[in-house]
């Protein structure tokens, strides 16, 4: 179920108050289904919290979030939503075949056929390109490889919206490639909304859509070519540059 407008996730007035500071002032902003979002910002812009409002984590969260028409957080919304953290989530004394058996059985509750359960994680295994790996101990494994066994792990039981928190961070420029390729086939094939942070501002160029973040606040929603006509700019990074300086000037002004 989404939104009737083709919305997976709607924001309205969303606030985030952590101790004395506002982390998230009043955001309004939509995340279209079965498109790639990019949330793009520097570093401590407020990316990774708005990420763990969009999945229920969040406290103190402010304003209107909805999910696939319901509240975030909502109970029903569990198994409809895959989540990975910047840290790569796995047990390394397990193989990447146990920690996904593992997870599906966590996760997976209500769908207690052994056999339907193995089809999961078979296909998690190949999506993420580690069948040859299945078998291997997960804290063998290199730094990129452990964190496709997160992701492995959120694409359990097909969830309709994926949330990324950085996933490329730190990954070579081959794998980066290789990832970016899965998430176009999750959601040209799949229908999956996909809602993916980054700080590298390149990766913008292979998003369908942009949020562009800077200190708690949304600069621009737009596609990048949009982006790129508005600003009158050659690339995203200096759109984003463009908007902060106008922003900056906006500011002034007020003073």
């Amino acid at each position: 179920m989404m939104n009737s407008s083709g919305v997976a996730v709607l924001a309205r007035g969303l606030t985030v108050v952590r101790g004395d500071r506002t982390v998230l002032r009043g955001l309004d902003f939509s995340v279209l289904s079965g498109r790639i979002t990019g949330l793009l910002g520097p570093s401590g812009c407020g990316k990774s919290t708005l990420m763990r409002a969009v999945v229920g984590t969040q406290a103190k969260v402010g304003g209107i979030l909805e999910i696939l028409g319901r509240p975030a957080g909502a109970a029903e919304l569990r198994s409809r939503i895959g989540y990975v953290t910047q840290a790569p989530s796995v047990y390394d004394d397990l193989t990447v075949r146990q920690n996904l058996d593992y997870f599906a059985a966590v996760l997976l509750p209500g769908r207690r056929n052994r056999d339907a359960r193995r089809e999961y994680v078979a296909r998690a295994v190949e999506d993420v390109d580690l069948a040859s790996h299945a078998d291997s101990l997960a804290g063998r494994l290199s730094g990129g490889q452990r964190s496709r066994v997160s992701l492995a792990v959120a694409l359990l039981g097909t969830p309709e919206v994926l949330v990324l928190d950085e996933p490329t961070v730190g990954l070579d420029p081959v794998l980066r490639r290789d990832l970016w390729d899965l998430f176009h086939r999750l959601a040209g094939e799949r229908g999956t909304t996909i809602l993916v942070s980054s700080h590298v501002m390149d990766e913008a160029e292979r998003c369908h859509r942009l949020l562009l973040m800077r200190e708690g606040e949304i600069l621009a929603e737009d596609a990048p070519d949009d982006l790129r006509t508005r600003t009158r700019s050659e690339t995203v990074e200096q759109a984003f540059l463009h908007l902060v300086d106008e922003a900056d000037a906006l500011q002034e002004s007020h003073r």
